[in-house]
């Protein structure tokens, strides 16, 4: 795993020093080397920040083809790469280096852009062709890895991280609209303006005056009609995902560096410990988060079982409430979105942990909940929308359990954008209307002004209408709400907040062998049915990894990856630290909220019992997280309020 930022201004000279302060904004990144390529004709410039991995001597980027006519940046792994790159020496194609990142420029010289679809693995990257003027980005197929792009002063930067753009000359400046829209985890916007991401699974292309981008792959679920027809066994299913998981962990052991593995105490990260243990056949270091103040929130002991079963080297790292204040605005840094729980900070210190213990690379469990319908919500949908396959009894007692239990859903309570999306799908999505209700408490905190223009946009509506449709058409109730999920939160909290940004602050690289993406081919071909098994999530997941968990873990239910609240416990550091926030006068120079209807809320929620208080947490903690970046960052309201964060394209060192 590496950094990069590329910069293309057309005839205009750039700054060698812009691409430099870019780099060292990012280091965190790739600590070990780091190298920038000029092309002052073209005005063109590709910097790179590399973590060695593998081709440990001869690895450094940017890579330049014989002729120097390509040259190439790559944050991220390819998998396979030793297949791929026999096939090209075979048609002649000579390497110069032993990194895995090569095959890229070779598929694009003999292919094009069509032969970097071959790429495996989690990745972003981008390649400069001089012949053609054309610099091309791309972002693997799940948005594991990040890559960010603006526009600004008449040149395109694209980079592994907003702050590389920001020091290299972007201004830091609020983009209202997408905090009000929730663009930032509903589409490819970022609270930075005019700083977006590329969105998963697409390629940029960017000649002088002219910008393209399209997509090369997408999640595509198989049609309710074609699950019926092929009729897909359970026994059938869990063969071949077991086969596809193991092969997707093989491919992700490969490296120069030795492998730890990141265990929370949960199936998907046990399971991923099992598998590789299998395949080493040799005890592997596993590291798990233990809350120490909260036993309701601390899953040490389930991860001592998994270690134990597998003959694990086992790390736990405790955590304190005092720990997360102490980072949480070093967290926020390198997150560059706001935090709705401090379980980020949590991942932050564990990454630190891990370095600290001399390692590059783990493995982790992301990805099963979205690819084999782990979450509640998901089951939440099975029982009102998509029953088809279940036993009626279950689905009867279920169904009942759902009555009784029932408080922030509810079709009446949804904002009328939501309700429209979901009238338009035919059927509820529950991760929707937990969300869109939370939203709504937010919302009643702006201010006026921002209030009133918050009344005109729709975020549900925006989010439906940018979606790829014909992957909706046709598909199961509870694959629609997987799709859904898998185009905002997975690549925008998940694998942000939880993932990527949490391991590289501490140059930690996540390998996340269940977004493979044929593993997920796979399971977009598996029915909901072997998906979710009456009360059971993940069914078809959890009997193809059974032999390589632990019995309790096999039977365990999900369990939300969580930092306790601050809200209710206001002795800690991090409560302080909030507490402390929304009284400063940073609470004010923030754009959005009435600074007084936010303290009243904060100061009526200390009469709420716990479990209230701990419902309103999310919304303290964003807003407390908003007044850090906005002071970390530099942020303002407008491009003629302040310097911007970064230098200069205007002349050339």
């Amino acid at each position: 795993m590496c950094g990069f930022l590329a910069v293309q201004s057309g005839t205009r000279p750039i700054a060698r020093r812009d691409i430099l302060a870019g780099l060292a904004a990012i280091r965190h990144r790739g600590p070990d080397e780091h190298d920038v390529w000029l092309d002052p004709r073209a005005g063109v410039a590709l910097g790179h920040t590399r973590l060695s991995i593998i081709g440990l001597d001869n690895g450094r980027q940017p890579i330049a083809s014989a002729d120097g006519q390509v040259q190439l940046i790559v944050n991220g792994e390819f998998y396979d790469f030793e297949r791929i790159r026999a096939e090209l020496e075979a048609r002649g194609c000579r390497f110069r280096t032993e990194s895995d990142s090569e095959i890229a420029l070779h598929l694009y010289r003999e292919f094009g852009t069509a032969g970097l679809e071959r790429l495996r693995g989690e990745f972003a990257l981008v390649l400069y062709d001089a012949a053609e003027r054309q610099l091309v980005a791309m972002r693997d197929r799940f948005g594991i890895k990040p890559l960010f792009v603006a526009e600004h002063a008449g040149a395109l930067y694209v980079g592994s991280e907003v702050k590389a753009l920001l020091a290299a000359g972007v201004p830091a400046v609020w983009d209202e609209d997408a905090y009000v829209s929730r663009g930032f985890y509903l589409g490819d916007r970022t609270l930075f303006r005019n700083v977006r991401s590329l969105a998963p699974g697409h390629i940029l292309t960017a000649s002088p005056g002219r910008v393209r981008e399209r997509a090369y792959w997408d999640l595509d679920f198989a049609t309710a009609q074609t699950l019926a027809e092929g009729d897909m066994g359970e026994a059938e299913a869990v063969e071949a995902l077991r086969a596809a998981v193991l092969e997707a962990v093989s491919l992700r052991l490969r490296a120069d560096v030795p492998v730890a593995v990141y265990l929370s105490g949960g199936i998907d990260s046990s399971a991923m410990l099992g598998c590789a243990t299998h395949l080493r056949e040799a005890p592997l270091d596993a590291f798990n988060l233990s809350f120490t103040d909260d036993g309701d929130y601390d899953e040490r002991r389930f991860a001592a079982e998994a270690a134990a079963f597998n003959g694990a080297r086992f790390h736990p790292i405790p955590v304190a409430q005092d720990d997360l204040a102490d980072d949480f605005e070093d967290a926020l840094w390198h997150n560059e979105t706001p935090f709705f729980n401090a379980h980020g900070v949590a991942k932050y210190r564990l990454s630190r942990a891990v370095a600290q213990a001399g390692f590059k690379v783990v493995l982790t469990g992301e990805g099963a909940d979205e690819m084999f319908a782990g979450y509640p919500h998901f089951r939440r949908d099975m029982i009102l929308h998509n029953p088809e396959g279940q036993d009626p009894a279950v689905l009867r007692e279920l169904r009942e359990r759902l009555a009784a239990s029932e408080g922030g859903y509810g079709r009446e309570a949804l904002p009328a954008d939501a309700a429209w999306m979901t009238e338009r799908l035919g059927h509820g999505v529950s991760w929707v209307a937990n969300q869109a209700g939370w939203f709504d408490a937010l919302q009643r905190l702006y201010d006026g002004g921002l209030r009133a223009r918050a009344a005109g946009i729709a975020p549900y509506r925006r989010f439906y209408n940018g979606l790829d449709h014909p992957r909706l058409s046709g598909r199961d109730p509870v694959h629609r709400s997987m799709y859904l999920w898998a185009k905002s939160f997975l690549p925008n909290f998940v694998l942000t907040t939880l993932g990527d940004r949490m391991e590289m602050a501490n140059s930690i690289e996540g390998r996340v062998p269940l977004l493979d993406h044929h593993v997920a081919e796979l399971a977009a071909r598996i029915p909901v049915r072997h998906k979710i098994r009456g009360a059971t999530e993940k069914h078809v997941f959890r009997e193809a990894m059974r032999p390589f968990l632990p019995d309790a873990l096999y039977r365990r239910k999900k369990h939300y990856f969580r930092a306790p609240p601050a809200t209710p416990r206001r002795e800690d550091r991090l409560s302080q630290l909030v507490r402390d926030t929304l009284a400063s006068r940073a609470l004010e120079a923030l754009p959005f909220f009435d600074a007084g209807a936010v303290r009243r809320a904060y100061a009526q929620a200390a009469d709420l019992p716990p479990a209230g208080q701990a419902a309103l947490d999310p919304m303290f903690t964003e807003i407390t997280s908003l007044c850090l970046m906005q002071r970390r960052f530099g942020l303002s309201t407008d491009t003629s309020s302040g310097p911007s964060a970064g230098g200069s394209l205007e002349v050339a060192a």
